[in-house]
């Protein structure tokens, strides 16, 4: 489990550009869950998960990893982060050699690095017979998954996604997050998704943390989120189309899939026939 008490971060302190990032931010992230934070540009989001992530010292508050401290060097082996546009950090000559890249430094042995690099390219749905391809050859959609497939290859416990489908086209968005939360939630690593897309919060996870100005707005789960138009007004945040097409017809309980709001349609329609 992460804990993270009563957590504040103040950039610059005692200088003329000095900006507070977060107030008293206090949550739990259960095993085993996905846990959005969503919240505007300047919210804070980016400041949380790189303290979170052991990379930004905490000055104010704790947070436990696992009962561990985060300043403990034990967590770099729990937690891993993918920035946005993580590609832009691929720099071997092969995927896998780029894959290999943070295992090889564990000390793992050839047989071992080896063994996760096939497994973390297949999590992240990269044909084996791309070993040996510069990532540099491979599309946009492809270089994104080659450098997730890095961070899995570590094995962590935790694994932090910032806007993993910023950039990429819808076609390819869909499918890169369709196939790797289904192969990373199988494995049953704890995800912790940054993202200020209502839709793909809806579609994967339990929870949601909405931050505006460096403060918690609101925790619960996305359906309660949507329920809330108040609170996504004050955060900045759109609501799903559903949701949004819902409110037009005047239905206030939200939708999280199609499914769902074809359902409750077809109910107002029987009910006007």
């Amino acid at each position: 489990m992460i804990s993270v008490k009563d957590v504040s971060y103040t950039y610059m302190t005692g200088t003329p550009f000095e900006k507070t990032a977060l107030k008293n931010i206090s949550f739990n992230v259960a095993d085993g869950e996905v846990l959005a934070i969503a919240g505007h540009t300047g919210s804070g989001k980016s400041t949380l998960i790189q303290i979170i992530a052991g990379l930004i010292k905490l000055t104010r508050g704790t947070v436990e990893i696992d009962d561990l401290n985060v300043a403990d060097k034990k967590i770099r082996r729990l937690v891993g982060i993918v920035f946005q546009y993580p590609e832009h950090q691929l720099f071997e000559e092969t995927v896998e050699t780029d894959i290999a890249f943070g295992p090889k430094n564990f000390g793992l042995t050839d047989a071992e690095i080896s063994a996760r690099v096939e497994e973390a390219m297949r999590q992240v749905g990269l044909d084996a017979n791309l070993k040996k391809v510069s990532p540099f050859e491979l599309s946009g959609g492809q270089r994104r998954r080659v450098a997730i497939a890095g961070i899995l290859a570590l094995k962590p416990k935790y694994l932090i996604l910032d806007e993993p489908t910023a950039g990429l086209d819808p076609p390819a968005k869909e499918k890169l997050l369709t196939e790797i939360f289904g192969a990373i939630k199988k494995s049953g690593v704890t995800i912790i998704l940054v993202s200020h897309n209502m839709e793909d919060i809806a579609r994967f996870a339990n929870r949601v943390v909405v931050l505006a100005q460096g403060k918690i707005l609101f925790i619960g789960t996305p359906r309660e989120l949507f329920a809330r138009e108040e609170i996504l007004a004050r955060a900045g945040l759109e609501p799903p189309p559903i949701t949004q097409l819902l409110r037009v017809l005047n239905v206030k309980k939200p939708a999280l899939t199609l499914d769902e709001a074809e359902k409750i349609i077809n109910q107002l329609v029987s009910k006007k026939i």
